[in-house]
């Protein structure tokens, strides 16, 4: 069959180079519209409840995590000059497309009693620029005099501020988000020029744009890094600078269609489906090394160039096919999770991994075809001295020393489960970053002074319409959960609309700092009608009005209230700990038979997200390793080469864990994957070697021990090139900035070598103790 079709593929190698171009100009075309995804929450699938919640909490009260903050310490914040400066940041800041709201000292508000109107007044407590500081200290005591602000603004204690900066949903959820971040950027390195002082920025949305932005930065470097020392490589090994291109346009027709096929799909780029181009590179190149390895072996046996093309597809299309095949279904089985990210990551992986197949057996005969007969220098690595010499110790291990083979990896195997035990699940939200990063030690300066800045949400429910202020039993619970949640280690101060009537009832008592408390019953006689008002005689909320802050904490049927708590990067490990003890004293402080209590936010839906790729990816490696061992029953239809295969493949990955565990590598969703990319490529391996294996047996009548031989010093040669092509390939990771990254690219490497050794030596022993039995 495969004869035929290497006949087929050389008589009509025109048309098929023609549809392959035409097919590449196609992608990429469709390349040229592919764009990057926004959005954070679609790791959960849509009946997961965190994510139902969440939704329902947006839908309810808008956006969470939209807040950019900027922190500094300065003993002479209120030194007028200074002050002035503050100022002109801030407004700078509000011209910059794509902010909401800024929120800062110099635009803090005071509320004044209206004896007259009976209300409320909104006023402005500083009147810049100040020319005196005299006008300057005054307005400072007023300000300082507001309990509201404390903690929320500013902290006295270390002597350092805070400027929130709300930006607009719609642009930060966009491809303007990076453009947006970098114009406040601009404005921040201009106070700092000016006043010579160390801003700290963070918030979610530049926490996450900055990383997002690394990362495509990253990738773009890390596709043109495996490229260029695939070339190397490719060069090195064959000595033709024809083979090399050849090899690179398979790789970059493959790269293209990736992408491509993401536009097809209607996906964008995530953060996983941003790692399949490279991965396209170190999966495309093998295909090349074992094609043009067969071609120059078939030539140097025939001397006839079409001969050795139609042996070279005949004996390694089924090889190639069925390695792809294993390779793609290792990538396939994430569409089958709920999560919207790792269903694009599969199917797009899965797809582009069988077209690599195609293009590489339709293109690499055909162009062959075309260039001259591979001269002497082009195959003199097949008579490689020192790569024979390690194949010889490759067959001296394999059949003298079995038992020594058998015990080292029974050692090596014990070793490694011990390490299994001891890899904790844990993830952070910038745990990739080094620590010495300005964005995690911005992080950790916030978490030090204003005590975090990562959304949690909590949802009180009175079931009732009206039901936060039929009496102060509601207000006296948030107040009473606010506190808790202030004494917690790891949360900041709460803000709910508890802390307003707090400010109001203060105001009502002509600013009287004592007075900052819970509202009496008789308090809400005052409060409730004020709440009612709040619009100006245009029919509209005031920008700047009392009751616009409180409407951001309340529905609109005052049933449901909203208290808004910045976290601390705690981890994936103590958080679900942390909000457990929350929802206990919760369920003690409110009734739940009138109150339902929801906590949701940015951190849960993280905490969730993170948690949901893992247990994916886990199934997953179970479905691709169960598939991979049908298929592997499927073509060599024998249990005992069968268990033969998959020992080989079963102790990388163990290895793997155990090294996680012994270095203190935590499981979370970028080290999962290495097992999934790993099982899929070692798997390769291990299918090259049983195939030529298989098929060199009728030559030497059915002998085990000739076979062998002969399958490791043809196929070791290739196979040893091309493990270091992918370790190449994947070594380039390990550059990386973030941990993540680092991890799969050196644990991926490391798992490669160990399966290039188990599929050389352990293999090998397998089948003759087998064969023996």
């Amino acid at each position: 069959m495969w004869y035929k079709a290497a006949r087929a593929i050389l008589r009509y190698r025109v048309i098929l180079l023609v549809i392959l171009f035409g097919g590449t100009l196609f992608m990429a075309w469709q390349a040229s519209k592919v764009q990057l995804s926004y959005d954070f929450t679609r790791a959960l699938p849509t009946d997961n409840p965190k994510y139902i919640a969440y939704q329902e909490f947006l839908k309810e009260f808008g956006s969470d995590g939209s807040t950019v903050v900027i922190g500094f310490k300065a003993d002479s914040f209120y030194r007028k000059d200074y002050f002035n400066e503050v100022v002109a940041l801030q407004q700078r800041i509000k011209k910059v497309a794509g902010v909401k709201e800024v929120l800062s000292i110099p635009d803090a508000m005071n509320l004044l009693n209206d004896p007259v109107k009976q209300k409320l007044v909104p006023k402005k407590i500083f009147e810049y620029p100040y020319t005196s500081q005299l006008a300057l200290d005054t307005a400072r005591a007023v300000f300082e005099n507001l309990p509201f602000y404390r903690t929320l603004l500013y902290n006295s204690q270390t002597s350092a501020y805070l400027m929130g900066i709300v930006v607009s949903k719609d642009s930060i959820n966009s491809k303007y988000r990076s453009v947006l971040i970098n114009d406040i950027l601009r404005e921040t390195n201009l106070f700092e020029l000016h006043t010579d002082t160390d801003l700290r920025i963070s918030g979610l949305p530049f926490i996450r744009t900055r990383i997002g932005d690394r990362i495509k930065n990253e990738m773009n470097w890390f596709l043109i890094g495996s490229l260029l020392l695939s070339a190397i490589t490719l060069f090195v090994f064959f000595r033709s600078i024809g083979a090399t291109v050849m090899s690179l346009l398979v790789v970059g027709m493959g790269v293209v269609s990736s992408l491509g096929t993401m536009v097809l799909l209607g996906y964008k780029i995530t953060l996983l489906t941003a790692l399949i181009p490279p991965l396209v590179v170190v999966i495309g190149v093998p295909n090349c090394i074992y094609f043009l390895n067969k071609y120059h072996t078939a030539y140097r046996e025939t001397r006839n160039k079409e001969t050795a093309l139609i042996t070279m597809v005949g004996r390694m299309g089924v090889v190639t096919l069925f390695c792809n095949i294993a390779a793609a279904i290792g990538f396939a089985v994430f569409s089958f999770t709920k999560s919207e990210l790792l269903k694009e990551f599969g199917a797009v992986a899965g797809i582009n991994i069988l077209l690599l197949f195609f293009i590489s057996l339709f293109f690499i005969p055909s162009v062959l075809s075309f260039l001259p007969a591979p001269k002497e220098a082009h195959t003199k690595y097949l008579d490689n001295k020192y790569l024979a010499s390690i194949c010889l110790k490759i067959e001296r291990w394999a059949f003298h020393h079995a038992k020594w083979v058998y015990c080292i990896t029974v050692l090596v195997l014990l070793f490694s489960v011990v390490g299994v035990f001891k890899i904790q699940r844990e993830g952070f939200i910038v745990d990739d970053l080094p620590k010495a990063d300005k964005i995690y030690t911005d992080l950790k300066w916030f978490e030090e002074n204003f005590g975090g800045v990562m959304p949690l949400e909590i949802v009180v429910d009175t079931k009732k319409k009206n039901g936060l202020f039929r009496n102060t039993k509601t207000i006296a619970a948030i107040a009473e959960f606010s506190e808790y949640l202030d004494s917690s280690y790891a949360t900041a101060r709460p803000l709910s609309f508890v802390e307003g009537l707090k400010f109001a009832k203060q105001a009502y008592f002509d600013g009287d700092s004592l007075s900052y408390t819970i509202p009496y019953e008789a308090d809400l006689a005052f409060i409730g009608p004020y709440l009612k008002s709040g619009k100006d005689s245009s029919g509209k909320t005031p920008a700047n009005g009392f009751t616009k802050l409180l409407n951001n904490f309340i529905d609109s049927n005052k049933q449901k209230a909203r208290i808004s708590v910045n976290m601390k990067d705690v981890g994936s490990a103590v958080l679900p700990d942390l909000l457990q003890s929350y929802e206990k004293r919760a369920t003690q402080i409110f009734d739940t038979a009138n109150y339902k209590i929801s906590f949701t936010g940015s951190s849960v839906s993280f905490l969730e997200g993170s948690s949901f790729i893992i247990k994916g990816l886990k199934e997953s490696i179970f479905w691709a390793f169960l598939l991979i061992t049908l298929c592997m029953f499927y073509l060599f239809k024998s249990g005992r080469i069968l268990l033969c295969s998959l020992i080989p493949n079963l102790v990388p990955l163990i290895v793997t864990a155990g090294v996680m565990g012994w270095a203190g590598i935590a499981l979370k969703p970028s080290t999962v994957l290495v097992f999934s990319v790993a099982l899929g490529i070692v798997i390769d391996v291990t299918i090259r070697f049983l195939i030529n294996y298989k098929q060199e047996l009728p030559a030497h009548n059915g002998k085990i021990e000739p076979t062998l031989k002969q399958t490791i010093s043809h196929t070791g040669i290739s196979i040893i090139y091309t493990s270091l092509v992918l370790v190449a390939g994947f070594i380039i990771f390990c550059f990386s900035d973030f941990g993540g990254t680092k991890a799969l690219g050196w644990l991926t490497s490391l798992t490669l070598l160990v399966g290039t050794i188990t599929n050389l030596i352990l293999l090998p022993v397998l089948i003759i103790s087998i064969s023996r039995k």
